[in-house]
């Protein structure tokens, strides 16, 4: 008999720690939150198996971790416009735009397409996806797939307006420079002279000791260990 929603989410009750709960609202997750640690939601998936239509039912509880475990559980070849568009407007922390979003989007077939639809979304938490979502799909798409200029058009786009732009955009703006240096081998040096020009980028991480990082060194720091281009099989974490 297959497992339902609501017993997964009693399991989760029962996993639930206030001391992870309090780190992951020190990050930016938003109520309602459990306090589940990763490392038990993947026992959880494993157990269970992929289960799409089990994912699908978790995200629409909202609690976030059931949200984050419906994003290592979902089928991302069957996702849906539909189904990712509601995933992007349902979610309510950056946690789950920036990861269980993007990964599910960049994964799948429309990860591009939704990528360039949601960066210009005016909610910050859906453009935010966006971009992560595009960063994501440079991470594991190989070149010859990719529309480079179309990327070059984009860090420009972020160049001219990042600084513009609401927190979590910033953030992730800042990323994708960085994912597109580290992933697109022929765009490895516009990535750091984009970086460069931008300079610094401020992101209010609250009152965590997280810091943004600056694009060129992180980029220059990948090449150093000989991993420029060196696609992903997934996005998922």
């Amino acid at each position: 008999m297959a497992v339902t929603a609501g017993e997964i989410v009693k399991q989760l009750e029962k996993l639930g720690q206030p001391s992870y709960k309090k780190i992951l609202l020190a990050h930016g997750a938003t109520e309602p939150v459990l306090g589940v640690k990763i490392e038990e939601l993947k026992k959880i998936q494993k157990k269970v198996k992929d289960d799409h239509d089990l994912a699908l039912a978790l995200y629409d509880t909202g609690i976030y971790d059931a949200q984050y475990l419906a994003g290592l559980m979902a089928d991302d070849d069957r996702m849906t416009k539909r189904d990712l568009q509601r995933w992007a407007t349902k979610s309510n922390s950056s946690g789950i735009s920036e990861y269980t979003v993007a990964w599910v989007a960049a994964d799948g077939p429309l990860g591009w397409e939704m990528g360039l639809e949601w960066i210009e979304s005016p909610k910050e938490l859906v453009a935010a996806a966006g971009w992560a979502t595009l960063g994501g799909v440079c991470s594991v798409t190989d070149d010859d797939e990719l529309d480079l200029a179309a990327l070059k058009k984009l860090l420009q786009r972020v160049e001219k307006t990042i600084h513009k732009q609401p927190n979590r955009v910033r953030a992730t703006m800042n990323n994708f420079v960085i994912q597109v240096g580290a992933y697109v081998a022929p765009l490895t040096a516009v990535a750091v002279a984009t970086g460069k020009a931008i300079g610094p980028v401020f992101v209010d991480v609250g009152g965590t000791a997280c810091k943004t990082p600056f694009s060129p060194e992180s980029i220059a720091k990948i090449e150093k260990r000989g991993s420029i281009g060196k696609k992903r099989k997934t996005t998922k974490c």
